[in-house]
């Protein structure tokens, strides 16, 4: 998406506020507003900013992982297992206590 074609002063935003959120919406598209001439605001459909906030959120677990496989901060995959066996054995036993 080109961004060039979707910067707008707030004058054309207060003039066409419906039109602008209808299109957005049904478009799910972004716009920028300028005020005195500088981006001051964006105005983005809700569920694109949701994917978004969604694709931050991965990447900062993808950095967080990777950032601790560097540190050596992480376990085996046969070690995982075992304490998620041993989590679920555990699990059990006290269901069948009751």
């Amino acid at each position: 998406m080109k961004y060039s074609d979707s910067i707008k002063p707030i004058s054309y935003l207060k003039a066409h506020a419906s039109e602008i959120i209808r299109d957005i919406s049904n478009n799910q598209k972004t716009m920028i507003i300028t005020h005195n001439g500088e981006a001051k605001v964006v105005v983005q459909d809700v569920k694109v900013f949701e994917k978004m906030q969604e694709s931050v959120a991965l990447l900062k677990i993808l950095a967080l992982s990777g950032s601790n496989l560097q540190k050596g901060k992480h376990k085996s995959v046969e070690e995982t297992f075992s304490k998620v066996d041993n989590r679920i054995s555990e699990f059990k036993q006290s269901q069948s206590e009751i």
